[in-house]
């Protein structure tokens, strides 16, 4: 049975927390997951910088598993001592499976619903500048039902010279997985109007831009301000939804503020059969 599909929110204002005002309650209004009869498949993937979870785990797996994701696309994973362990705790507590990154990776991570046969996977390590953190980059092709998708989960530079060859990186990266429908997930370290932001977003999608849902700022928890986290994805994956899960039955205030530093953003994509 095909998932509701949602139109745009209703009309209202942002308020300084990133949330509407003068609308009715939007997060109610995202797709559950679904296989379609026309063999396209609805995605539920979960963007989430987790400070290798230094912060409160259980509240983070609270949050995680309210949001139902088919795909976590974790940012800062535990990366040094029993750092696997780590992440297998994590992905049992949130009721999915450690798919691939972490450590080997510098931290990105990707995570998976067993509704997800994973195809093959691969971790990227970006060229370092001297004296900065190594980046990298957790990339896999995932498929539901009649539906493929490329995944890839990236943490950008601080630096914004760095970040901005990042940019082109990952979307080389992208380019090279060899299937026509991907979706990006990640802390990016820059805002929309940034120019390693404005590079991703002039070839791949921005889900917030197509189909903004929820909240749009993702830091800080306490005090958000600005949106430095994002889902993109290529041409004919159409998002459905798009942003931070706040009032998603759930999803707790109190637990999204103490889960980490980042605010998670979570989407609903339509891939379509093939690829």
């Amino acid at each position: 049975m095909a998932a509701e599909r949602s139109g745009r929110p209703a009309s209202g204002t942002v308020n300084p927390a990133g949330t509407r005002t003068g609308a009715a309650p939007l997060a109610a209004g995202l797709p559950a997951s679904a296989t379609e009869a026309d063999g396209s498949a609805v995605v539920r993937v979960l963007s989430y910088n987790i400070r290798s979870m230094r912060d409160d785990q259980a509240a983070l797996a609270r949050v995680i598993r309210a949001c139902a994701p088919d795909l976590v696309l974790v940012q800062e994973a535990p990366r040094f001592f029993r750092w696997r362990k780590a992440a297998e705790c994590l992905a049992r507590a949130s009721g999915l499976v450690y798919v691939t990154g972490g450590a080997t990776t510098a931290g990105p991570m990707v995570l998976a619903h067993l509704r997800a046969h994973v195809e093959r996977t691969e971790d990227v390590l970006l060229p370092r500048t001297p004296g900065l953190h190594q980046r990298g980059l957790a990339t896999a092709v995932v498929r539901f039902a009649g539906a493929r998708l490329g995944v890839v989960s990236a943490h950008l530079s601080l630096d914004p010279r760095e970040r901005y060859d990042q940019a082109g990186l990952l979307l080389e990266r992208v380019a090279g997985l060899g299937v026509p429908h991907t979706v990006v997930g990640g802390d990016f370290n820059d805002r929309p109007d940034g120019r390693s932001f404005r590079r991703v977003a002039a070839v791949l999608g921005d889900g917030w831009a197509a189909e903004p849902w929820g909240g749009e700022f993702t830091s800080t928890p306490h005090a958000p301000r600005q949106r430095i986290d994002a889902v993109f994805a290529t041409g004919g994956v159409e998002f459905l939804g798009c942003g931070v899960p706040h009032g998603l039955p759930g999803v707790r205030a109190a637990d999204l503020r103490a889960a980490s530093d980042h605010l998670p953003v979570l989407s609903a994509l339509r891939v379509p059969a093939g690829g």
